[in-house]
């Protein structure tokens, strides 16, 4: 599959390595880059950027994102690590989806720290690979990805249970950089 990955940081370029090394076709593009031109040659499109940054590249991706799955990675942070939205009404991820009405938006891989995104396992750990979405074709293909990479793939429910996964987030930075548990950690589900 032809890839475009929006944000060449330390996200981007985990995901970049682990779906290349799975056999993808996988392009990135940074801050000074077309992502309009690289998402028009892709076939699915990863968001890797600051939140802060989410409503600029919408703007720049526009029509080329239309009818493709958009894979928000994103954390809906404030610069003072907080919830940047309120998760009791929308999502960063559903907020992303008004922007671009005509893409297929996944919420993906924001539960995991960059150092586990390119094999989706922490110590030989299967880490819980969340997606939720609510077009189900897209679901699935998200799902497949996540599984390819290592991760314990989990359906997490239409795209507004991204208002679940956004606070995990923001847990799970705050238990590796506040309480010490560092980058090397991560959630698992146990079903």
């Amino acid at each position: 599959m032809k890839i475009a990955i929006i944000g060449a940081g330390n996200v981007g370029t985990a995901l970049k390595t682990g779906l290349s090394r799975t056999g993808h076709d996988v392009g990135t593009v940074g801050r000074d880059d077309n992502a309009a031109h690289a998402a028009q040659a892709a076939e699915l499109i990863i968001l890797a950027v600051p939140f802060a940054e989410v409503g600029n590249v919408a703007s720049q991706l526009g029509s080329a994102a239309s009818g493709k799955i958009v894979i928000d990675a994103t954390n809906a942070l404030s610069p003072a690590m907080e919830l940047a939205v309120d998760t009791s009404t929308t999502s960063g991820a559903e907020e992303l989806q008004k922007k671009l009405p005509e893409a297929r938006v996944v919420k993906a891989f924001n539960t995991t720290f960059a150092t586990a995104m390119a094999t989706g396992q922490i110590n030989g750990e299967k880490l819980a690979g969340l997606v939720a979405a609510d077009d189900a074709e897209a679901k699935a293909a998200v799902l497949g990805l996540v599984q390819e990479l290592g991760f314990d793939p989990i359906d997490a429910g239409p795209l507004s249970a991204a208002r679940l996964l956004e606070p995990l987030a923001l847990l799970n930075i705050k238990l590796g950089f506040v309480q010490g548990y560092g980058p090397a950690s991560g959630f698992r589900l146990v079903h």
